[in-house]
């Protein structure tokens, strides 16, 4: 990379993306943000920041976007294939084809571009041991996961060609705050907290006993922090993030009922079990736990924020 090198990161208004801001604020770099809205920066720290709003499914946005770059962090994704049909094309032009474009503008410029490019670990299905460390076989389930690996691939693909640098950070169930100006966390824990803080009770589709990797948003957007700094070491494969520790799902609800009542000062709802709806997927009756030590070895990158400590703060910002 440029002494002053132009990090493009897209999908910068999401979720992880206002996170990853935040710290790349903080180095002598340039920034291109993208989104469809436009991110909020971070108005103190050495980098600068240019910012955009674009579609990256329209033609030709997406080199547009990159033009110039040295690094790009993908994080767009459209989950409507998690539980959808198979083939849903508005979903894979977003999940697939922005990963295919980046590949064509690196074409013009061979192994100069480097790609870090958000997967997801429940891409391997459900795997036959646990925790997983990225060295088992994918078996996909969902349509989203699916498109998911066909981006992974054709990175991959690029990445042996010459064409580029491409790493793939798969990454677990990511919780916490939003960031001023981010998108909101949409997902089981931000979700089960809203009901606690209404009163309602925290329903489960099993008895509780099922693990999931957590993992606190700014820790997964640090991950993808040290990987630019350790590309070279990271190229041409994907990295599972996680901490090595599985949190039994009904342990996880009556933790956010306790953390909630603490808040609120009211008694903790009630966890339940109750009858799995028919959007239910095997997936959800499998345990995912990721053990991260290989990209730990090459990185020194972990999670630095506990589980309850990470609630704790989520509770309290969506109080």
């Amino acid at each position: 990379m440029t002494d002053r090198p132009l990090i493009v990161v897209l999908g910068a208004s999401g979720f992880v993306g206002s996170a990853l801001l935040t710290l790349l604020a903080e180095r002598p770099v340039t920034v291109r943000a993208i989104s469809r809205r436009p991110a909020v920066v971070p108005k103190s720290g050495p980098a600068e920041f240019e910012v955009a709003s674009a579609d990256l499914t329209d033609e030709g946005a997406t080199a547009a976007a990159v033009d110039g770059a040295d690094a790009v962090i993908n994080l767009v994704l459209d989950t409507a294939g998690w539980r959808g049909t198979d083939g849903d094309s508005a979903a894979a032009r977003v999940n697939v084809d922005v990963v295919r474009d980046l590949v064509d503008v690196a074409r013009t410029r061979p192994g100069q571009l480097a790609v870090v490019f958000a997967g997801s670990a429940s891409q391997v299905g459900r795997a036959r041991r646990t925790p997983i460390d990225g060295t088992e076989p994918d078996h996909p389930e969902t349509e989203y996961d699916r498109q998911k690996l066909a981006a992974e691939v054709l990175l991959d693909r690029a990445s042996a060609d010459g064409v580029l640098r491409g790493i793939t950070l798969r990454m677990p169930t990511v919780f916490g705050p939003a960031h001023p100006g981010g998108g909101p966390d949409r997902g089981v824990v931000s979700t089960m907290i809203r009901r606690a803080l209404a009163g309602e009770p925290l329903t489960m589709w099993h008895d509780g006993t099922i693990q999931r990797e957590l993992l606190y948003v700014h820790d997964a957007a640090a991950a993808f922090v040290a990987a630019l700094d350790h590309v070279d070491a990271l190229v041409g494969r994907h990295w599972p993030l996680g901490s090595r520790h599985g949190e039994p799902v009904g342990d996880l609800f009556r933790t956010i009922a306790a953390l909630v009542a603490a808040e609120t000062g009211r008694p903790p709802v009630p966890v339940v079990s109750v009858a799995p709806p028919a959007v239910a997927r095997l997936t959800d009756f499998h345990s995912m736990v990721v053990d991260a030590s290989a990209f730990t070895a090459v990185t020194g990158w972990r999670p630095r924020v506990g589980l309850s400590e990470g609630i704790r703060r989520t509770v309290r910002a969506l109080s």
